[in-house]
């Protein structure tokens, strides 16, 4: 699994880039056919946004989130994501079983 993480007007630190890393790796426990991570993170007018691309096997998961704190704007785009990949694991599943 590949992460990609791009900062607009602001720099990528190392304690946030650890922080990425270390809440994306968590989506790969969930589903194992992550191909690669993009993730976009810009300071907005009085707030933070997270924003993500994920390919999977089957399909793209996007996601994008907004918080007072660019640490809680990734903590609610992972939450996104896990919802989204969890939905696509089950359908994915429906579908090849059959059901």
């Amino acid at each position: 699994m590949q992460i990609n993480i791009t900062g607009h007007h602001l720099d990528i630190t190392d304690p946030l880039r650890q922080y990425v890393g270390d809440k994306f790796t968590r989506l790969e426990r969930h589903f194992d056919q992550i191909t690669s991570i993009h993730v976009i993170l810009s300071p907005v007018p009085n707030a933070h946004k997270a924003e993500s691309t994920i390919r999977v096997t089957g399909g793209e998961v996007f996601a994008t989130a907004e918080a007072n704190d660019m640490y809680a704007a990734i903590d609610l785009l992972t939450d996104k994501l896990d919802r989204q990949i969890l939905k696509h694991k089950e359908k994915s599943v429906k579908h090849q079983h059959g059901h």
